[in-house]
């Protein structure tokens, strides 16, 4: 029985070299369209698939290997005497490698959104023989990436069962790749009762969390954000680096106002808004410069030479800004262990995916940014404090809850999250103020949910508080009401709380 393989690319890198390689090794090559002409123009002795099967191509190349000649070659039981048989009655090939890749669906879909141009570039040949080869792959090879032919030509005479295997599990890891991507750029509809997710690895790090923990980071093709960052100065990015970077990148895409922010261990310990640059920056590490120790520094806007250089003066692991002065640049370069990444301006609105135990949390991410409130204490708001009341509540969205947020002028004056209780955050930040003698009377305080009690008035009140803004819906309001009408202190209800655990 002949023995073939199948070559059938869209990405021809490498292609004329390999199929030479199984010319050698004995293989008769069966090939389609363009991939079969490009082999004859290289000198290589190719049938092509119509002539074997007797079926030309049809619907303007819709239809080219969906055969029973062709899949029967690649899906009979080399162990079953039976379909020995019917192999050898209908003289058929035995295919025992299929080397296919795909429409390019990915490349089309990041230029267009043109339907019908998308549906032509989905493929279905190509995943129906790759699919059926490794299914098969006990005796039939796929090979499905072209950065795989030099490792398959070094390896060719000990490639074993275990190794087929490996190829097919990657095969079928590019199909569902493959399928996730249409499912994605043709639908927004996350609804669906069943959904692939497009992931690819885009780098190795060197541990997660912890040394102990290994490591991956994947990107979303069709998602501007961190995968395009560009990395200007310093380190290789760590797992933490990047969670860190998400919430500095998060806070930066989202205040309209130029913002400095300084995050640390994924929650923000200082934050500032200003037209000067270096005001914000001062602002925002003002707040805890001993929590700023080895933080990172997020700029919503070309970074300048002046706060470059007062960056130098501290020691930071990563600072973030949508793009940097070419001197900025130079200064920060001479903290060589100091990452500098510029990342791209984009949108806001996705869907995030966490995992639990034996499953995933699927949600949409906390996009809602607008401030709308209403008063619900006697004593009404000035404009500045409405200011400040605005700015506190969006920072607090990224604090860890419970997050409480005091602030005046733009910069916050201190921060509290990440506690069981909502009073422990607001005494925490208060206790950190008093730590680091940073003076809150006349600022005004965030939470990112409601009191349940009135007892984080009364440590506002007494801590100087002079506004407060909450989400509201507590069974006990009316009494957090009464609190802040006891001291005179403007109460703001959102009607939106920003929980972030």
């Amino acid at each position: 029985m002949e023995k073939a393989a199948l070559i059938s690319v869209s990405d021809k890198r490498g292609i004329v070299e390999f199929s030479r390689f199984l010319v050698d090794k004995g293989y008769r090559i069966l090939s389609t369209g363009s991939t079969g002409k490009l082999l004859k123009e290289n000198g290589i002795d190719v049938e092509f698939v119509e002539d074997y099967t007797n079926a030309k191509e049809m619907l303007d190349g819709r239809v080219k290997t969906l055969h029973p000649k062709i899949h029967g070659g690649i899906l009979y039981r080399r162990d079953l005497k039976s379909h020995l048989d019917t192999i050898k009655q209908l003289g058929i090939y035995s295919i025992d490698i299929v080397v296919v890749n795909l429409y390019p669906f990915e490349q089309t879909a990041l230029k267009t959104d043109n339907e019908e141009e998308l549906i032509e570039n989905i493929d279905i040949g190509g995943p129906t023989l790759i699919r059926a080869a490794a299914k098969n792959y006990k005796d039939v090879l796929i090979v499905c990436d072209p950065d795989d032919y030099r490792s398959v030509m070094d390896e060719f005479d000990s490639i074993d069962e275990n190794k087929r295997k490996e190829y097919a599990l990657k095969a079928f890891a590019k199909t569902s790749y493959y399928d996730g991507l249409i499912v994605e750029k043709l639908s927004n509809e996350w609804a669906l009762k069943e959904k692939a997710v497009s992931l690819k690895i885009h780098s190795k790090l060197r541990y997660g969390e912890n040394p102990h923990q290994e490591a991956y980071f994947a990107r979303s093709p069709f998602k501007m954000g961190i995968s395009d960052l560009v990395q200007l100065n310093g380190k290789e990015l760590s797992y933490n680096n990047i969670l860190d970077i998400d919430v500095v990148y998060r806070m930066m895409v989202e205040f309209d106002e130029g913002l400095c922010v300084i995050v640390k261990h994924n929650t923000p310990c200082g934050a500032a808004i200003s037209d000067d640059q270096l005001e914000a920056y001062q602002g925002a590490l003002e707040c805890d410069p001993i929590s700023a120790f080895g933080g990172i520094i997020g700029i919503n806007s070309t970074l300048k030479k002046d706060v470059a250089e007062a960056i130098a003066e501290r020691f930071y692991e990563v600072v973030v800004a949508f793009d940097f002065e070419d001197e900025a640049v130079e200064i920060l370069k001479s903290k060589k262990n100091l990452r500098v990444i510029k990342l791209p301006k984009t949108n806001y609105s996705f869907f995030e995916i966490k995992t639990v135990l034996g499953g995933y949390l699927i949600q949409q991410n906390d996009y809602e940014s607008e401030f709308r409130y209403e008063v619900v204490s006697k004593s009404k708001p000035t404009q500045e404090q409405l200011k400040d009341l605005a700015f506190a509540f969006k920072v607090a969205k990224f604090v860890k809850s419970n997050a409480i947020v005091y602030a005046k002028g733009g910069k916050t004056l201190a921060i509290g999250g990440g506690q069981t209780s909502r009073v422990d955050s607001a005494k925490f930040a208060i206790a950190r103020a008093n730590e680091l003698n940073i003076d809150l009377n006349g600022c005004v305080m965030a939470s990112d949910g409601f009191f349940p009690f009135r007892d984080s008035v009364d440590e506002a009140a007494k801590a100087g508080v002079k506004a407060i803004v909450e989400p509201g819906g507590s069974i006990r309001d009316k009494e957090v009401i009464e609190a802040a009408d006891e001291y005179g202190i403007p109460l703001l209800f959102t009607h939106i709380r920003h929980f972030r655990h």
